[in-house]
Protein backbone atom coordinates (compact mmCIF):
# COMPACT_ATOMS: atom_id res chain seq x y z
CA UNK A 1 0.00 0.00 0.00
CA UNK A 2 1.29 3.69 -0.63
CA UNK A 3 0.11 6.83 0.93
CA UNK A 4 -1.90 9.07 -1.41
CA UNK A 5 -1.30 13.08 -0.86
CA UNK A 6 -2.62 14.30 2.38
CA UNK A 7 -4.89 16.91 2.54
CA UNK A 8 -5.67 16.51 6.12
CA UNK A 9 -2.74 16.29 8.07
CA UNK A 10 -3.19 15.31 11.86
CA UNK A 11 -1.50 13.08 14.90
CA UNK A 12 1.20 15.71 15.07
CA UNK A 13 4.14 16.75 16.91
CA UNK A 14 2.69 20.40 17.17
CA UNK A 15 -0.50 22.58 16.63
CA UNK A 16 -1.44 23.24 13.17
CA UNK A 17 -4.30 25.65 12.38
CA UNK A 18 -7.99 24.17 11.02
CA UNK A 19 -7.51 22.60 8.17
CA UNK A 20 -10.31 24.30 5.58
CA UNK A 21 -12.35 21.18 3.70
CA UNK A 22 -11.30 20.22 0.51
CA UNK A 23 -14.39 17.83 -0.18
CA UNK A 24 -18.07 18.17 -1.30
CA UNK A 25 -20.13 17.68 1.73
CA UNK A 26 -22.74 16.00 -0.79
CA UNK A 27 -21.80 14.42 -3.58
CA UNK A 28 -25.54 13.57 -5.18
CA UNK A 29 -28.56 15.54 -6.16
CA UNK A 30 -31.93 14.93 -6.13
CA UNK A 31 -32.12 12.91 -9.17
CA UNK A 32 -29.37 10.42 -7.48
CA UNK A 33 -32.26 9.21 -4.62
CA UNK A 34 -35.02 9.64 -2.49
CA UNK A 35 -33.91 13.04 -0.63
CA UNK A 36 -34.81 16.20 -1.94
CA UNK A 37 -32.96 19.15 -2.44
CA UNK A 38 -34.20 20.98 0.92
CA UNK A 39 -32.77 17.87 2.37
CA UNK A 40 -29.09 17.60 0.79
CA UNK A 41 -29.11 21.28 1.19
CA UNK A 42 -29.66 21.16 4.75
CA UNK A 43 -26.98 18.03 5.07
CA UNK A 44 -24.93 20.05 3.04
CA UNK A 45 -24.73 23.40 5.56
CA UNK A 46 -25.40 21.45 8.89
CA UNK A 47 -23.73 18.21 8.56
CA UNK A 48 -26.64 15.87 10.08
CA UNK A 49 -30.24 15.00 8.73
CA UNK A 50 -32.86 13.43 11.31
CA UNK A 51 -34.77 10.55 9.54
CA UNK A 52 -38.05 9.62 11.50
CA UNK A 53 -39.33 5.76 10.53
CA UNK A 54 -36.40 4.84 8.98
CA UNK A 55 -37.20 1.10 10.86
CA UNK A 56 -40.64 0.45 11.04
CA UNK A 57 -42.34 -0.97 14.24
CA UNK A 58 -41.81 -4.72 13.13
CA UNK A 59 -38.30 -4.38 12.96
CA UNK A 60 -37.42 -3.20 16.77
CA UNK A 61 -37.96 -6.11 18.57
CA UNK A 62 -36.33 -8.96 16.34
CA UNK A 63 -33.30 -6.45 15.89
CA UNK A 64 -33.32 -5.63 20.31
CA UNK A 65 -33.33 -9.97 20.42
CA UNK A 66 -30.69 -10.08 18.30
CA UNK A 67 -28.59 -7.60 20.42
CA UNK A 68 -28.74 -9.56 23.28
CA UNK A 69 -27.95 -12.47 21.24
CA UNK A 70 -24.80 -11.33 20.08
CA UNK A 71 -24.10 -10.36 23.63
CA UNK A 72 -24.84 -13.43 24.84
CA UNK A 73 -23.28 -15.43 22.52
CA UNK A 74 -20.15 -14.15 21.56
CA UNK A 75 -17.01 -15.05 23.63
CA UNK A 76 -15.87 -12.51 26.01
CA UNK A 77 -12.11 -12.49 24.01
CA UNK A 78 -14.15 -11.96 20.92
CA UNK A 79 -11.99 -8.96 19.89
CA UNK A 80 -15.66 -7.91 17.98
CA UNK A 81 -17.12 -7.20 21.38
CA UNK A 82 -15.90 -3.89 23.36
CA UNK A 83 -16.83 -3.80 26.62
CA UNK A 84 -17.23 -1.09 29.32
CA UNK A 85 -14.43 -0.47 32.24
CA UNK A 86 -17.08 -1.78 34.32
CA UNK A 87 -17.72 -4.98 32.18
CA UNK A 88 -20.79 -4.31 30.90
CA UNK A 89 -20.84 -4.43 26.67
CA UNK A 90 -20.27 -1.37 25.06
CA UNK A 91 -19.84 -2.04 21.59
CA UNK A 92 -20.42 -5.45 19.01
CA UNK A 93 -18.51 -4.89 16.03
CA UNK A 94 -19.30 -6.52 12.23
CA UNK A 95 -23.59 -7.05 13.47
CA UNK A 96 -23.89 -7.57 9.69
CA UNK A 97 -21.72 -10.11 8.77
CA UNK A 98 -22.79 -12.15 12.50
CA UNK A 99 -26.87 -11.73 12.12
CA UNK A 100 -28.90 -11.91 8.75
CA UNK A 101 -31.58 -9.36 10.14
CA UNK A 102 -29.15 -6.76 10.65
CA UNK A 103 -27.47 -7.03 6.98
CA UNK A 104 -31.37 -6.97 6.12
CA UNK A 105 -31.82 -3.41 7.42
CA UNK A 106 -28.87 -2.04 5.30
CA UNK A 107 -30.69 -3.07 2.33
CA UNK A 108 -33.71 -1.26 3.15
CA UNK A 109 -35.08 1.36 0.60
CA UNK A 110 -34.73 3.67 3.58
CA UNK A 111 -31.16 3.56 4.27
CA UNK A 112 -29.01 2.05 1.31
CA UNK A 113 -30.20 4.31 -1.49
CA UNK A 114 -29.64 7.24 1.02
CA UNK A 115 -25.96 6.49 1.52
CA UNK A 116 -26.00 6.14 -2.68
CA UNK A 117 -27.30 9.55 -3.45
CA UNK A 118 -25.05 11.51 -0.66
CA UNK A 119 -21.86 9.57 -1.62
CA UNK A 120 -23.10 9.75 -5.48
CA UNK A 121 -21.57 6.01 -6.21
CA UNK A 122 -21.38 2.51 -4.71
CA UNK A 123 -20.78 2.16 -1.63
CA UNK A 124 -19.56 -0.65 0.99
CA UNK A 125 -19.69 -0.82 4.66
CA UNK A 126 -16.49 0.95 6.16
CA UNK A 127 -17.60 -0.66 9.83
CA UNK A 128 -20.71 -1.26 11.77
CA UNK A 129 -21.99 -1.96 14.76
CA UNK A 130 -24.73 -2.47 17.57
CA UNK A 131 -23.79 0.42 20.22
CA UNK A 132 -25.06 -0.46 23.98
CA UNK A 133 -25.43 2.66 26.57
CA UNK A 134 -27.10 0.54 29.93
CA UNK A 135 -29.30 2.47 31.97
CA UNK A 136 -27.18 3.69 34.84
CA UNK A 137 -23.46 2.63 34.12
CA UNK A 138 -23.28 3.65 30.54
CA UNK A 139 -20.43 5.83 29.66
CA UNK A 140 -20.14 8.29 26.60
CA UNK A 141 -18.12 9.17 23.76
CA UNK A 142 -15.20 12.40 23.75
CA UNK A 143 -15.66 14.68 21.69
CA UNK A 144 -14.08 13.80 17.73
CA UNK A 145 -14.69 13.54 14.11
CA UNK A 146 -14.68 10.03 12.90
CA UNK A 147 -13.03 10.94 9.67
CA UNK A 148 -9.78 11.72 11.52
CA UNK A 149 -9.87 8.41 12.96
CA UNK A 150 -10.19 6.77 10.07
CA UNK A 151 -7.96 9.37 7.65
CA UNK A 152 -4.98 8.41 10.13
CA UNK A 153 -5.42 4.82 11.13
CA UNK A 154 -6.88 3.11 8.07
CA UNK A 155 -5.82 5.58 5.50
CA UNK A 156 -9.03 6.50 4.18
CA UNK A 157 -7.95 9.17 1.99
CA UNK A 158 -10.90 11.67 1.09
CA UNK A 159 -13.75 12.53 3.40
CA UNK A 160 -16.44 10.71 1.05
CA UNK A 161 -18.32 8.44 3.64
CA UNK A 162 -21.16 8.89 5.63
CA UNK A 163 -22.58 7.59 9.26
CA UNK A 164 -26.14 6.56 9.65
CA UNK A 165 -26.71 5.64 13.34
CA UNK A 166 -30.70 3.96 13.60
CA UNK A 167 -32.16 3.79 17.55
CA UNK A 168 -33.24 0.97 18.71
CA UNK A 169 -34.35 2.59 21.54
CA UNK A 170 -36.05 5.77 22.65
CA UNK A 171 -33.24 8.39 22.55
CA UNK A 172 -34.14 10.90 25.13
CA UNK A 173 -31.89 14.57 25.63
CA UNK A 174 -31.10 12.55 29.33
CA UNK A 175 -29.63 9.22 28.41
CA UNK A 176 -26.57 10.02 26.65
CA UNK A 177 -27.95 10.65 23.02
CA UNK A 178 -25.71 11.75 20.77
CA UNK A 179 -24.67 15.90 20.69
CA UNK A 180 -23.42 17.29 17.55
CA UNK A 181 -21.71 20.66 16.60
CA UNK A 182 -23.53 21.91 13.28
CA UNK A 183 -21.50 23.14 10.36
CA UNK A 184 -18.32 21.56 11.84
CA UNK A 185 -17.86 19.00 9.30
CA UNK A 186 -16.53 22.27 6.80
CA UNK A 187 -13.14 22.27 8.86
CA UNK A 188 -11.00 19.52 9.55
CA UNK A 189 -9.54 19.70 12.89
CA UNK A 190 -5.98 18.01 12.98
CA UNK A 191 -4.95 16.34 16.41
CA UNK A 192 -1.61 16.37 18.40
CA UNK A 193 0.20 12.82 19.36
CA UNK A 194 1.65 10.35 17.67
CA UNK A 195 -0.76 7.12 17.48
CA UNK A 196 0.39 4.21 19.64
CA UNK A 197 0.50 0.63 18.64
CA UNK A 198 -2.29 -0.66 20.77
CA UNK A 199 -4.41 2.59 20.31
CA UNK A 200 -7.47 0.52 18.44
CA UNK A 201 -7.94 -1.22 21.52
CA UNK A 202 -7.89 1.33 23.56
CA UNK A 203 -9.90 3.97 22.46
CA UNK A 204 -12.63 1.49 21.30
CA UNK A 205 -13.35 2.55 24.86
CA UNK A 206 -11.79 5.77 25.75
CA UNK A 207 -10.50 7.90 23.17
CA UNK A 208 -7.68 10.15 23.60
CA UNK A 209 -5.99 10.14 21.13
CA UNK A 210 -7.09 11.82 17.90
CA UNK A 211 -9.19 14.56 19.40
CA UNK A 212 -9.09 18.36 19.16
CA UNK A 213 -7.57 19.82 22.51
CA UNK A 214 -10.20 21.85 24.87
CA UNK A 215 -9.11 25.51 23.06
CA UNK A 216 -9.90 24.25 19.69
CA UNK A 217 -13.49 22.10 20.80
CA UNK A 218 -14.56 25.29 22.92
CA UNK A 219 -14.25 27.86 20.26
CA UNK A 220 -16.18 25.27 17.49
CA UNK A 221 -18.88 24.71 20.32
CA UNK A 222 -19.31 28.94 20.43
CA UNK A 223 -19.28 28.94 16.39
CA UNK A 224 -21.31 26.48 15.69
CA UNK A 225 -23.36 25.71 18.78
CA UNK A 226 -24.34 22.27 19.87
CA UNK A 227 -27.39 20.13 18.67
CA UNK A 228 -29.19 16.79 20.00
CA UNK A 229 -29.94 13.70 18.37
CA UNK A 230 -33.52 12.78 20.51
CA UNK A 231 -36.25 10.62 18.69
CA UNK A 232 -38.24 7.57 19.03
CA UNK A 233 -37.06 3.95 18.36
CA UNK A 234 -36.46 3.57 14.80
CA UNK A 235 -35.09 6.85 14.19
CA UNK A 236 -31.86 7.78 11.86
CA UNK A 237 -29.42 10.00 12.60
CA UNK A 238 -27.14 10.47 9.21
CA UNK A 239 -23.92 12.54 9.56
CA UNK A 240 -21.10 13.54 7.88
CA UNK A 241 -17.78 11.75 8.61
CA UNK A 242 -16.42 14.54 9.83
CA UNK A 243 -18.85 16.38 11.60
CA UNK A 244 -17.49 16.66 15.32
CA UNK A 245 -20.15 14.36 17.81
CA UNK A 246 -20.17 13.07 21.23
CA UNK A 247 -22.01 12.01 24.13
CA UNK A 248 -22.40 12.22 27.65
CA UNK A 249 -22.58 9.40 30.42
CA UNK A 250 -26.08 7.61 30.95
CA UNK A 251 -27.12 7.35 34.31
CA UNK A 252 -30.38 7.30 33.84
CA UNK A 253 -32.95 4.28 34.33
CA UNK A 254 -33.28 4.01 30.59
CA UNK A 255 -31.01 2.48 28.64
CA UNK A 256 -29.94 3.75 24.52
CA UNK A 257 -28.83 1.21 22.12
CA UNK A 258 -28.53 2.25 18.07
CA UNK A 259 -27.20 -0.02 14.92
CA UNK A 260 -24.10 2.22 13.49
CA UNK A 261 -23.38 1.81 9.60
CA UNK A 262 -20.93 3.81 8.11
CA UNK A 263 -20.88 3.62 4.56
CA UNK A 264 -17.81 4.54 2.16
CA UNK A 265 -17.64 5.37 -1.91
CA UNK A 266 -16.10 2.38 -3.45
CA UNK A 267 -14.03 5.32 -5.45
CA UNK A 268 -12.77 6.43 -1.65
CA UNK A 269 -10.17 3.03 -1.41
CA UNK A 270 -8.46 2.84 1.83
CA UNK A 271 -4.66 3.57 1.24
CA UNK A 272 -1.44 2.96 3.76
CA UNK A 273 -3.08 4.76 7.16
CA UNK A 274 -1.79 8.33 7.13
CA UNK A 275 -0.64 8.68 11.10
CA UNK A 276 -0.43 5.15 12.23
CA UNK A 277 2.10 2.18 11.49
CA UNK A 278 -0.28 -0.31 10.44
CA UNK A 279 -4.14 -0.40 9.30
CA UNK A 280 -6.39 -1.41 12.22
CA UNK A 281 -8.21 -4.78 11.71
CA UNK A 282 -10.70 -5.48 9.48
CA UNK A 283 -13.90 -5.71 11.53
CA UNK A 284 -13.02 -1.66 12.12
CA UNK A 285 -12.18 -0.74 8.67
CA UNK A 286 -13.05 -3.05 5.74
CA UNK A 287 -10.46 -3.51 2.78
CA UNK A 288 -13.01 -5.36 0.94
CA UNK A 289 -14.57 -3.00 -1.89
CA UNK A 290 -17.57 -4.67 -3.33
CA UNK A 291 -20.78 -2.56 -3.50
CA UNK A 292 -23.22 -3.45 -0.63
CA UNK A 293 -26.05 -5.40 -1.82
CA UNK A 294 -24.16 -6.93 -5.35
Amino acid sequence: MTVAHDNYPTRLDHAIAPVPRVDPAVWGDPGHGPLGQAELDSYAERGYLIRPNTVGEQWLPPLRQELERLGAELDADDPRVIREPGGGIRSVFEPHLLSDIVGEVISLDTVLPIARQLLRSDVYIHQARINMMPGFTGSGFYWHSDFETWHAEDGMPAIRAVSCSIALTENYPFNGSLMVMPGSHHTFYPCVGATPEDNHETSLVSQQIGVPDRETLTKAAEQHGIDQFTGPAGTALWFDANLLHGSGSNITPFPRSNVFLVFNSVENELTAPFAAATPRPEYLAARSYQPFGE
